[in-house]
């Protein structure tokens, strides 16, 4: 597995939070590629992840992780 942040924790935080995807879009303005990119774990701006954390109101870790290169593939 490549090394890589994945944005699996912001869909549970948004689910534990009561935030659906199209409340981000209609209610706070969050880009529709902006999401996309984080379903599929892609480059996303840190302004973006800063919107995400105050809208949800929660840390970066909440929506966020580091995976480490696996030792094994190398």
């Amino acid at each position: 597995m490549a090394r890589m942040i994945k944005y699996d924790r912001l869909w549970a935080t948004m689910k534990k939070k009561r935030i659906s995807q199209y409340k981000l879009i209609k209610d706070y303005g969050v880009d529709t590629a902006q999401l996309h990119r984080l379903r599929k774990n892609m480059v996303i701006k840190t302004v973006t992840i800063d919107n995400l954390c105050r809208i949800l109101d929660c840390d970066v870790e909440d929506i966020m992780e580091y995976v480490p290169d696996d030792p094994e593939t190398k």
